[in-house]
């Protein structure tokens, strides 16, 4: 397990599911929680390669923070089948303080285990973070 530098280590479940989102595309997205109890970053949910983005953003909680890596696939002015991972923290207004303390101190090294995440996301609420900010950031 690696060490955060926030004292939260990071579950090699969140690597391993990683590295199966970004070579063998198995997932469409992965979203990490933080476990307070055990200072570490764990696998919450993960999804199929079939699910949708709004399968993605109602698996997200209204009211707690969480990490999220979604695969988006999309198709070029070109007309290419390209994907970009984007990596979101998600950190609602309506979440406690000291959960938003802790997945901020706890991001830049968490995102560092994860290596392939081409597009970086802050949303505080749902607009933020809607479809056509994933479009306009993925090209």
């Amino acid at each position: 397990m690696a060490n955060a530098a926030s004292g939260m280590a990071v579950h090699d479940e969140c690597k391993l599911r990683f590295l199966e989102l970004k070579a063998k595309r198995t997932h469409r997205f992965i979203i990490f929680k933080i476990e307070e109890k055990q200072k570490q970053v764990v696998v919450e949910k993960v999804g199929e390669p079939t699910q949708s983005y709004d399968d993605f953003t109602a698996s997200l909680p209204a009211d707690e923070c969480r990490y999220a890596v979604y695969d988006f696939d999309f198709v070029t002015a070109e007309n290419c089948q390209k994907s970009r991972i984007f990596f979101i923290a998600w950190s609602p207004d309506t979440s406690r303080i000291r959960n938003k303390m802790i997945y901020a101190s706890s991001k830049d090294r968490f995102k560092r285990e994860l290596d392939g995440i081409q597009v970086e996301l802050q949303a505080t609420d749902p607009t933020e973070m809607g479809l056509d900010v994933i479009k306009s950031r993925a090209n």
